[in-house]
């Protein structure tokens, strides 16, 4: 028996007909390669990317059961082609439902830690979004601090709503003792979002950014996925024309924008929880949405693949040097060869994942905004 084997105590196995409809799988197709929960535990020593489903929706007050969204999005994915077979993936399944939302976080926690522990990557399909609150509570049982980015059309602070999807972030931001070392969220919809919830951010040190922004420079948006732990997604963040289950706003990431920072995620030597949340199988238009996902999932595993190539900083032939004096402050800059990618060096010696931009401003004897942020951090 497995060393993991109690963790199916916590889940629910599926139905590979129900997925894969009565003509199974097509060769190539993502399906053949998975390995999946079916009654009893797949072998995880090869995996290295492992999915987990959970429909709980409580805290959105929705009381719809079973595990419908979670499904739907394997249903679409698993009979996408598979361009990358060396990256192993498996499915344990879905997180069995608790008597209260709390008993389902902390069974989501759970498991998530010890593939955590075992040196997985999760992909947690939602679910409403305060079910992050679990994927971070995965690393404060470990006591890992981390960096974090959320994309969201809103910013989940309101502490006026009974709805914990809606001001589960204070919790997680704030709660004693702390691990988020740096938090980023992206694509917030100003129209949405109260000015002040801005401000409690920023006094907190972490970096909020409008969806404008994020669309206009992506390769700016890319360090900041590069070096996060925890990605958590809302579907809300997409556009109704990208997702028609996401009736918050008309306006938000196009699919291929969302796509790109997937992408970018999965290309991340660090990342090693993305949780997707928010989706509504029943609220979907011809399963719309379960295929925008889908489709975010396969960036994500080509994003995993890209990334396998980069070299690591202490290979220095990999990477072509920049020494650059920049108010008064001498550092090195590093593009990698392989990936074209930037990273610059702190007075500490340490190098923070940067951009082309960064660069150009330390031309300019500027200091770059992120390099301040990064050493105000240390």
């Amino acid at each position: 028996m497995s060393d993991y084997a109690w963790l199916s105590d916590f889940l629910e196995p599926l139905d590979p007909y129900a997925l894969s409809g009565d003509e199974g799988y097509r060769d190539k197709q993502i399906g053949v390669y998975v390995s999946m929960n079916t009654g009893e535990l797949p072998e995880l020593e090869q995996a290295e990317l492992v999915l987990l489903g959970c429909g709980e929706q409580r805290g959105a007050y929705l009381q719809s059961e079973g595990h419908a969204a979670p499904d739907a999005i394997r249903h679409q994915f698993y009979s996408l082609y598979f361009w990358h077979n060396e990256i192993q993936i498996a499915d344990l399944g879905n997180i069995r439902r608790g008597a209260s939302p709390a008993d389902t976080y902390a069974a989501l926690s759970t498991v998530i830690a010890e593939l955590l522990s075992m040196g997985k990557t999760v992909i947690i399909l939602g679910g409403s979004h305060d079910l992050t609150l679990a994927q971070y509570e995965a690393y404060r049982k470990s006591r890992r601090v981390i960096e974090a980015v959320c994309i969201d059309a809103l910013i989940d602070l309101s502490l006026e709503s009974p709805l914990r999807s809606e001001n589960f972030l204070m919790e997680m931001l704030t709660a004693e003792p702390n691990f988020i070392k740096q938090y980023n969220h992206l694509a917030f919809q100003s129209y949405l979002v109260h000015p002040e919830m801005l401000e409690t951010l920023d006094k907190l040190r972490f970096d909020c950014y409008r969806l404008g922004h994020v669309r206009e420079r992506s390769d700016e948006i890319e360090p900041l996925l590069r070096d996060s732990h925890l990605l958590s997604i809302d579907v809300a963040a997409l556009s109704h024309a990208a997702a028609p289950a996401n009736r918050l706003s008309p306006n938000g990431l196009t699919g291929e924008e969302m796509c790109t920072l997937t992408r970018y995620a999965g290309m991340s030597g660090v990342l090693n929880t993305l949780g997707i949340y928010g989706y509504r199988a029943e609220l979907d238009v011809q399963q719309l949405t379960a295929k925008q996902i889908a489709h975010m999932l396969w960036y994500f595993v080509d994003g995993r693949f890209k990334g396998k190539q980069e070299c690591s900083l202490e290979d220095r032939d990999q990477f072509v040097e920049y020494h650059n004096r920049m108010a008064e402050v001498d550092t090195v800059f590093l593009q990698s060869r392989r990936t074209g990618r930037w990273w610059a060096q702190l007075p500490s010696g340490k190098y923070i994942s940067c951009s082309y931009k960064d660069y150009l401003m330390a031309c300019n004897n500027e200091l770059p905004e992120r390099w301040m942020r990064a050493l105000e951090r240390e």
